[in-house]
């Protein structure tokens, strides 16, 4: 995205991209802000010719191109292809291997893509392969008819990264596509094909549409192949998202970076006192020096920020998690994440209720681990409730 300026080429920061990319004005108006078009057809002036470039909006239609614009431009891909959900996206791509194909994945993937591994993609001849140590088993898990390695980054609760450069280097090797799911970090803090990912998936409701309204996927790559292969699909299978959604969607984008700064911010803080506190067993987030993958974090994410996602396991056990999130004030108790409200949840018992308890464990899910999503509030209010809601769950488990 480099303009020319007095005869130098200008590379945009992340900011000026977020705000400008894909932001057209409108030609005929001057309007600043693109028109939302609803419009599910397009005239034609003769058979086969349409007035302008659209013709039906499933195939494509202003806002979706404009969001898709603007999300390349943001995670360095020379394409963008906006779903109806994380769950279309990751399905859309899957979707793209041939019968017989082996995939591997790290263990720790957000749910949604673990039942689709597990329950749609094996019907369709596609095997999926997990592994809770994925740079140091990649090289023998991937066989000749391996396609793909997926890498959620980090992992979905418990917060573990993987070297994105060390995977793809194995699979590149192999002649193999690396897919990483970037839905906690967001483009602001990680951009995955930087470190060698041929595809990255979002989840946009999440960080990118930031606002807890809108239910989207976006997946990002540079390979024209790729380009003619999913956008064939996203075509055929007709998974695609709303002109109003990308619309919203494309609004929430334009202030990504401050959210993603403020969220990362109010993270530190609550993982500092929650770290500092007598009643919590550990925490997992990759912006403190105690996280065990730390130097990933510093290499992988921008400043070595730690995004707005942590998890703690409580003293006091499953009711003490349980009460902790039934005492906050400001968190609310629900499931999802990346909005400008902080959320928390016991994924034991919520998000990974689904996923066998020693399977869980393994993963180092307990019973007693907390999700918490933080959102641009001020910090000392976060702080204080999380003080007052620790210490009534601790107490209350042991009386």
């Amino acid at each position: 995205m480099g303009s020319m300026e007095n005869g130098h080429t200008t590379e945009r920061r992340f900011g000026t991209l977020a705000v400008h990319a894909g932001a057209h004005h409108d030609p005929t108006t001057g309007a600043v802000i693109a028109p939302i078009s609803l419009s599910t057809t397009y005239a034609q002036t003769s058979v086969g010719s349409p007035v302008g470039q659209y013709e039906y909006t499933r195939s494509s239609n202003p806002n979706r191109d404009n969001f898709e614009e603007a999300i390349a431009a943001l995670e360095h891909a020379k394409y963008a292809l906006a779903f109806s959900s994380g769950s279309a996206t990751t399905a859309v791509v899957l979707q793209s291997l041939a019968a017989g194909s082996h995939v591997v994945s790290v263990s720790d993937v957000y749910g949604g893509t673990h039942r689709y591994f597990t329950k749609v993609a094996n019907t369709q001849g596609v095997e999926v392969t997990f592994t809770p140590t994925i740079q140091d088993d990649l090289e023998k898990l991937i066989r000749p008819e391996t396609k793909l390695i997926w890498v959620e980054t980090p992992s979905n609760p418990t917060l573990g990264l993987v070297n994105i450069r060390a995977v793809a280097d194995i699979a590149h090797r192999h002649g193999v596509l690396v897919v990483v799911d970037n839905t906690f970090m967001s483009p602001y803090v990680q951009n995955p094909i930087t470190h060698g990912a041929d595809i990255v998936v979002h989840s946009v409701t999440k960080y990118i549409n930031g606002h807890s309204d809108v239910l989207m996927g976006v997946a990002a790559f540079n390979s024209d192949a790729l380009k003619e292969r999913l956008g064939f699909l996203q075509n055929a299978i007709g998974a695609v998202p709303s002109a109003f959604d990308c619309w919203l969607a494309h609004r929430g984008l334009k202030t990504l970076h401050l959210r993603a700064r403020e969220a990362s911010k109010n993270a530190t803080v609550v993982a500092q006192i929650l770290e500092a506190s007598p009643n919590v067993i550990s925490v997992n987030y990759p912006g403190l020096d105690s996280h065990p993958q730390r130097t990933i974090a510093l290499k992988q994410h921008r400043d070595g920020m730690g995004g707005g996602m942590l998890s703690f396991r409580i003293k006091g056990g499953k009711a003490a998690a349980h009460d902790f999130c039934q005492h906050t004030k400001i968190f609310t108790l629900a499931e999802s994440l990346g909005g400008v409200e902080s959320l928390c949840e016991v994924p034991a018992s919520m998000t990974h209720a689904g996923i066998p308890k020693e399977d869980r464990e393994i993963a180092g899910v307990y019973d007693d681990l907390v999700r918490m999503s933080c959102g641009v509030e001020d910090a000392e209010d976060l702080k204080a409730d999380v003080l007052q809601a620790l210490e009534l769950a601790v107490a209350s488990s042991k009386a």
